[in-house]
């Protein structure tokens, strides 16, 4: 369990890894083939935004990998769940407001991985 957990991890982490690129580096490249629903003459003006936006996923992705180098397993734990939760709630308010899409893609991912570590706590 412990190996499908922090597979799990890892992919919420490098998810977030690619939103950072995405958003701070190819906003007005790559992103308007992404963000389809967006329309394409606003990718300039809001690449500032964009840019600050991939600086938060980067931190998310910062502390789920920081999570993997904590030596205290109880620590690591909390760690990787404070960070899940992060991304989950960021997720959930994401489908609420912008696209449904947004929860399968982040918050889906970052809900199981929390319901896992919750799992492996108690039994």
């Amino acid at each position: 369990m412990n190996y499908i957990i922090n597979i799990l991890i890892g992919v919420v982490a490098f998810e977030h890894l690619y939103f950072l690129w995405l958003e701070m580096f190819a906003w007005t490249t790559k992103a308007k083939q992404v963000f389809k629903q967006f329309p394409e003459h606003l990718f300039e003006p809001t690449k500032a935004l964009a840019a600050n936006q991939g600086l938060y996923n980067g931190f998310l992705s910062a502390g789920l990998i920081w999570s993997f180098f904590i030596n205290d397993p109880k620590w690591s734990c909390n760690i990787a769940l404070f960070f899940l939760s992060c991304v989950a709630i960021a997720g959930i308010y994401g489908a609420f407001t912008a696209s449904k899409k947004i929860f399968y893609v982040q918050a889906m991912p970052a809900l199981l991985t929390i319901i896992l570590i919750i799992f492996r706590m108690i039994v």
